[in-house]
């Protein structure tokens, strides 16, 4: 925008990424649809608000195999903002990075899109660098250079798990600071994506922030979704965040006492509404052992969507039938796990296959990477060495920067014994870029 007023010639963009589109959590398309519509309410209120641009930090699609459904919405949504010439700027996530070609440099020819790179975008008074996902065992080579620019301001927009803002998860190895000291260009906002949590601090006199994600994309994202907005003026950024309608998740932590059971979790799931909901109960404290079946098939009734129900109470072992949830086929798989005595490796790459948060089509590639660090350091050796005399247990391990924390997967991973995508037919219902080109 131009023109004399200072709220004209500021420049103010939503910072969004993590957007997912095409994910069908819990195997339900009708969660495939809510991640679809969150990124439409972002597009709708760019244009009402008429911001300057949309800048995406990653992840627009959940796989780097989008279905012709995923792709045709997109381009639905990028138009309602290219009509309102309103641009979208973005970065390629983990998520969606394929081997030759990226999405968005289809889109891109489709006139939809801006891929930053290195170069400056300059949307008002403001220059917009772009640095994509990249692979931890490819960091190093990583110069930071970018070329000059005149605007006002300047922002880089990357993907990625960044110190010091992201938890520890065990695997956090892109520092924010260290990326900004060795940029050639100094940048006033560094917006982030991978990060499913808003998050944001200020490294001498920049605001490196995360958006966070649009839909809860695994059971551990209780805060409310939505993104942030980014001023640029009086040579500063200025951030605030504002929240979007999703679809209803209800938490239900149930503490049981001594004694109490299915019942008194029934009452306490009863006392809220579960209409259309995803409803999670986590089943804590003493009391009776409880069957989740029993409990999700009780909130089935009620019209919830779906259901998950954790009970990660220990018990002594029993003689009796077991009553098994087939809606929550982790737990089973993780109780197993916790009576093996898997090196700390082996755990690293069972986490990264089982990980919701990690795609299903970049778990080869990702154990691939993971593995090449681990020789590279001499881990592998080491973490064989302490396997001592167990011939089955595996040495190699996968990076698991892009999964939740430990513990948070929401389902299992089903095409863990498929073939990687460039072995699948081109006729599996998913689109490759290699039939756009």
């Amino acid at each position: 925008m131009s023109g004399e007023t200072e709220a004209e010639i500021m420049t103010r963009v939503i910072h969004t990424g993590d957007t997912h589109l095409g994910y069908r959590q819990y195997h339900l398309p009708e969660r495939r649809q809510d991640f679809l519509d969150a990124f439409q309410r972002v597009a709708d209120d760019a244009v009402e608000d008429e911001v300057d641009a949309v800048v995406h930090a990653g992840d627009l699609f959940h796989d780097r195999k989008p279905e012709l459904a995923d792709l045709l919405g997109t381009i639905d949504v990028l138009r309602t903002l290219d009509d309102a010439d309103v641009p979208f700027l973005a970065v390629v996530g983990n998520h969606e990075t394929t081997r030759d070609g990226q999405w968005l440099d289809l889109f891109g020819s489709m006139g939809l899109v801006t891929r930053l790179d290195e170069t400056p975008t300059v949307v008002g008074d403001t220059a917009f660098y772009g640095l994509d996902f990249v692979p931890r065992s490819k960091r190093d080579e990583l110069k930071y250079e970018f070329e000059p620019h005149d605007a006002d301001h300047s922002a880089l927009v990357s993907h990625g798990l960044f110190e010091p803002l992201v938890p520890d998860y065990g695997n956090v190895e892109w520092d924010a600071e260290t990326v900004l000291d060795a940029a050639n260009v100094a940048f006033d906002a560094f917006l982030l994506g991978d990060e499913h949590s808003p998050e944001r601090t200020e490294i001498d006199g920049c605001w490196v922030t995360y958006c966070g994600s649009t839909e809860r994309a695994s059971a551990g994202e209780e805060t409310e979704r939505g993104y942030n907005i980014v001023e640029f003026v009086d040579g500063a950024a200025r951030l605030s965040r504002r929240g979007i309608p999703t679809r209803e998740f209800v938490f239900v932590t149930v503490d049981l006492g001594s004694g109490e059971g299915l019942d008194r979790v029934r009452e306490q799931v009863a006392q809220h509404e579960l209409d259309d909901a995803v409803v999670i109960v986590s089943i804590e404290g003493e009391g009776d052992e409880v069957a989740p079946a029993r409990v999700e098939s009780f909130i089935a009734e009620r019209g919830a969507l779906t259901a998950r129900v954790r009970d990660r109470r220990e018990y002594a072992e029993s003689t009796t039938d077991l009553d098994v949830s087939f809606a929550d086929p982790d737990d089973a798989v993780e109780e197993r796990l916790r009576g093996m005595e898997l090196s700390a490796t082996a755990r690293e790459i069972d986490e990264t296959v089982r990980a919701s948060k990690l795609a299903d089509s970049n778990v080869a590639g990702t154990v691939e990477s993971r593995v090449a660090d681990l020789v590279a350091d001499g881990e592998l050796e080491a973490a064989s060495d302490a396997a001592g005399d167990r011939p089955d247990e595996s040495g190699e391990s996968g990076e698991s920067g892009e999964s939740n924390e430990p513990g948070e997967t929401d389902e299992i991973d089903e095409s863990a014994n498929e073939p990687t995508a460039p072995e699948r037919a081109e006729t599996d219902g998913q689109a490759s870029m290699g039939e756009f080109q």
